[in-house]
């Protein structure tokens, strides 16, 4: 195989994000970027120092309109701090409009404000 045959190969199996992130891994877990990531890390630290309770990763949300399920909004994480709050965050480089639609509705339907990292 050549240099050239063997780039072309790689190329076609090598996953690249669409918005230029960086897939990244901490206990096994794969990230969508270092972003996401670092704040994975950063929870992980308060629910050592016990400023937060639990949080949960890609926490799914049904979009449910006159008792149907027309789609869902996934959220990167979902955190339970000590003092009872309960906040829905995530972690974006891109906003995309359908994105912005989707935090909209779930926002409305569940009355929760999503926090944007």
């Amino acid at each position: 195989m050549t240099n050239s045959q063997f780039y072309t190969f790689e190329n076609k199996n090598t996953i690249k994000s669409k918005y230029h992130a960086k897939p990244t891994i901490i206990d096994n877990i794969r990230f969508a970027s270092q972003k996401e990531a670092k704040y994975y890390s950063e929870l992980k630290l308060l629910v050592r120092a016990k400023e937060v309770i639990k949080f949960e990763l890609q926490p799914k949300f049904d979009i449910i309109i006159n008792g149907k399920k027309c789609g869902f909004y996934k959220a990167d994480f979902k955190v339970y701090f000590s003092s009872g709050i309960i906040e829905v965050w995530d972690v974006k480089g891109f906003k995309t409009p359908v994105y912005a639609l989707k935090k909209k509705i779930i926002e409305a339907m569940y009355s929760i404000k999503i926090i944007e990292k």
